[in-house]
């Protein structure tokens, strides 16, 4: 697969313009040339793979990611941009565009922590009008786009008299869709608790309040916690569309400052890989915190 993808495209990129003397049309060798030359880098990639393969896992883990991010950073090399553009734009983008977007982020997956418990309280409650409320706002917030919501809040609001200013609107829009989301994560990881904690606690004369609180939330956190992380950076993603509303995230400085210089792609690319570095940053916090409530649970 290897040497017929080079075979196809010995005339371009970096591959390709190193081995375009053996691999051209031009070249005396033709044909043979190129099937050779393609041979023999399949096999080199054969033995490079079979070299990996005989590390240790965490050697493997660690090679092969930084040989995918130098290929997606060749990609972005590819594009001929303008990297002293890049150099200046670079720390607004950063000091502004990446703090607004941590803490909108930050006060909105807090917020949507406590509408998700909530939530999945009112839904468990098995009172009928409290258990109604909590299936309204999951059906209702998970149903509708967040981009609808946000202009809904922001545009909406106001034709009632209720002027939202467009940072406290892109939050408020955030929490409450991935709070409805997170309802349900909670629900599922408070219901896997087994019946018996809460009888045990029953028996032991403890309070409703107090046993949710002290037996079963602790428990129930080991399993929350692993897809809130992911909600968190699936929302740090989708706090680029706050943007639309004027809230000068990173997404909204890279449009405004690439448009203004005609370097759109420049500051694309940049954004793109400053949320990819801010993701790579929680996912690690998220694999500690996992590994802390694991042990905890051993213990």
């Amino acid at each position: 697969m290897f040497a017929l993808a080079l075979l196809t495209s010995a005339n371009e990129g970096l591959v390709g313009s190193f081995l375009r003397p053996a691999m051209s049309e031009e070249s005396l060798a033709g044909w043979w040339g190129r099937l050779s030359t393609s041979l023999v880098l399949a096999g080199f990639t054969l033995g490079l793979g079979y070299g990996l393969l005989s590390l240790s896992r965490k050697a493997q883990l660690v090679i092969v990611w930084i040989l995918l991010a130098m290929g997606a950073l060749g990609f972005f090399l590819s594009f001929n941009l303008s990297f002293e553009f890049i150099g200046r734009k670079l720390p607004f983008l950063i000091t502004t565009g990446a703090f607004t977007t941590l803490y909108v982020s930050a006060i909105s997956i807090t917020l949507a922590f406590i509408l998700a418990l909530l939530g999945a309280s009112a839904k468990m409650s098995g009172i009928g009008v409290v258990e109604g409320i909590g299936a309204f706002y999951t059906s209702y917030f998970r149903g509708v786009p967040l981009l609808v919501q946000l202009f809904l809040i922001y545009l909406g609001l106001p034709q009632v008299g209720i002027i939202v200013p467009p940072v406290p609107a892109a939050i408020a829009a955030l929490a409450l869709v991935y709070g409805a989301y997170m309802t349900e994560i909670f629900r599922s990881g408070i219901q896997s608790i087994s019946v018996g904690q809460w009888e045990a606690a029953d028996a032991l004369g403890l309070q409703r309040m107090l046993t949710f609180r002290k037996v079963i939330l602790p428990q129930a956190m080991r399993i929350i916690v692993p897809p809130t992380g992911n909600q968190f950076i699936a929302m740090l993603k989708d706090s680029s569309l706050v943007s639309v509303v004027g809230v000068w995230d990173i997404m909204f400085i890279a449009r405004t400052q690439g448009r203004a210089d005609f370097k759109i792609l420049e500051m694309l690319i940049t954004a793109s890989v400053i949320y990819w570095m801010l993701s790579v940053l929680l996912e690690f916090a998220q694999q500690r915190i996992e590994a802390h409530y694991s042990k905890a649970h051993q213990r």
